[in-house]
């Protein structure tokens, strides 16, 4: 269960974009569903992230937020010692949309086309 307890503590404040883009960046790769969102590689690799803000509306019993995530994949290759397939890093985005509710910090996210 994904909560993201800091950003929600300053929330109505200047400081909740930083906030929410310091805890994301912080969970990087491994808590946010990068793999599905693949469109060059076939495979997220362990690189820091980037974040922007697009949009945040306050819905009620959630904090709606839309993201930007940009991120490094690779296309896996075989491995083997004669594998022509070139390790060269590929640049990803996606856009993710957060539910963070109010009371819990419980943290939604979903995938955006």
């Amino acid at each position: 269960m994904l909560r993201l307890e800091a950003a929600l503590s300053v929330w109505g404040r200047p400081e909740f974009e930083e906030m929410l883009k310091r805890e994301l960046v912080r969970l990087g790769i491994a808590d946010l569903p990068l793999q599905a969102a693949l469109t060059s590689g076939s495979q997220v690799i362990d690189r820091p992230i980037s974040v922007i803000i697009k949009r945040i509306d306050d819905a009620g019993p959630v904090i709606r937020a839309w993201v930007g995530i940009f991120f490094k994949s690779v296309i896996a290759g075989c491995s083997c010692a004669d594998d022509p397939t070139p390790t060269n890093e590929l640049d990803e985005f996606c856009e993710l949309q957060l539910d963070i509710d109010k009371i819990t910090a419980v943290t939604t996210l979903t995938l955006k086309d």
